[in-house]
């Protein structure tokens, strides 16, 4: 399994694999075509509630990804989760954000529950 984390920004690179955007919303300032997105599913995001919580700098990065992982095991995002599982299991994929501090982004959240399935 084989789960990467880079900025939509950058342009892609051929092990990239399956393209994932986990943000909400579209990136500002790039193109469809120069993504290079092959799947976006909305429903693995942060709620915009949660969203806007973090941002607003309301509390810590820990009670974020608390929080998250609670919105995470809710059954839509759960099977989102899986169907990204099941990639990573077949090969390459690689999360796309628009955050500028991934370790800190939900994206984190993200690879730290699917590397902890590989275990």
């Amino acid at each position: 399994m084989s789960v990467r984390v880079r900025r939509v920004y950058d342009p892609p690179e051929p092990d990239d694999g399956v393209r994932v955007l986990v943000d909400r919303l579209w990136p500002r300032g790039v193109s469809k075509e120069a993504a290079h997105v092959d799947e976006w599913p909305k429903g693995l995001t942060p709620s915009a509630e949660l969203r806007r919580w973090y941002h607003a700098g309301e509390g810590s990065f820990e009670e974020f990804a608390r929080r998250y992982e609670a919105e995470l095991a809710a059954p839509e995002a759960a099977e989102l989760l899986d169907h990204v599982r099941e990639s990573a299991a077949k090969g390459t994929v690689t999360l796309l954000t628009s955050a500028k501090s991934p370790e800190r982004s939900h994206t984190a959240v993200l690879v730290r529950l699917l590397e902890a399935d590989r275990r």
